[in-house]
């Protein structure tokens, strides 16, 4: 076992938005180290998401990150022979952490053409408050709270 925890690497901003946020958004896209693709699809996404919306694109990611970053989970513990779902908070790195997950993991399985376009699109649906993302976020809390009667099993 580790004797203490890790130290917490900083984070250098991406060069086009100067945002630690991107470049933890981008570490999580990237595929075998290719850090410059991931850079590349994230820019081509971001600018046509701000095609489609007409608004700033960092903003509307943002936004639609915040929209699909769940605030509680549901958590197994085994308690006297049964297993129970124990619904607790997350803490804020894990959220944004499943957040992000779910924005690429959800992007990749779209029916577009390129990457690009696929993650813009997860993107703007998730700013409108649809897509496959945020409803992944409005079943997490929809379990959470059908299981609010274990929540005195927490840990």
């Amino acid at each position: 076992m580790r004797k203490a925890r890790p130290k917490k690497r900083p984070l250098i901003p991406d060069p086009r938005f100067n945002d630690t946020l991107v470049t933890k958004f981008v570490n999580n896209m990237m595929l075998q180290g290719k850090k410059n693709i991931a850079y590349t699809i994230f820019y081509e996404a971001m600018d046509i998401v701000s095609e489609k919306t007409g608004e700033d694109g960092l903003e509307v990611f943002k936004k639609a990150l915040a929209n699909v970053t769940p605030a509680v989970e549901v958590r197994s513990r085994r308690i006297g022979g049964a297993t129970f779902q124990i619904p607790s908070e997350i803490r804020p790195g894990r959220k944004m952490s499943i957040g992000m997950k779910a924005l690429v993991n959800y992007s990749r399985k779209r029916h577009e053409k390129t990457m690009g376009q696929k993650l813009a699109a997860e993107i703007v649906a998730a700013y409108k408050e649809e897509g496959t993302a945020f409803k992944r976020k409005e079943d997490t809390h929809r379990m959470a709270e059908a299981n609010k009667a274990f929540s005195h099993f927490r840990f």
